[in-house]
């Protein structure tokens, strides 16, 4: 298993239930396929550094995680399809 660090920053406009309905899909999908997460930070709502989708401000989530190359395929596509994400990023960590 390879160390992997995600960002993604969701919509300003959720609720806490959707927040929390959202960050358990993301935690499901990295844990029902075997990976395992180190670590997880809420980092709270933050203004953009520029505008997307007209919106100005998200919150954003750190997590980093142990996961199969394939796991991670699998987490970067349930994120693309997610319309509650604004952005998002997952890059390997080298040791």
């Amino acid at each position: 298993m390879r160390k992997y660090e995600m960002m993604y920053v969701l919509r300003p406009d959720l609720t806490e239930e959707n927040i929390a309905a959202i960050v358990e899909k993301l935690k499901g999908v990295i844990t029902n396929e075997g990976g395992e997460i180190t670590e997880f930070k809420e980092m709270g709502k933050r203004r953009l550094a520029y505008e997307i989708k007209h919106l100005r401000e998200g919150f954003y989530f750190l997590k980093n995680f142990d996961a199969t190359p394939e796991v991670v395929a699998e987490l970067e596509r349930v994120t693309r399809i997610s319309d509650e994400v604004i952005r998002y990023l997952v890059f390997r960590v080298d040791e």
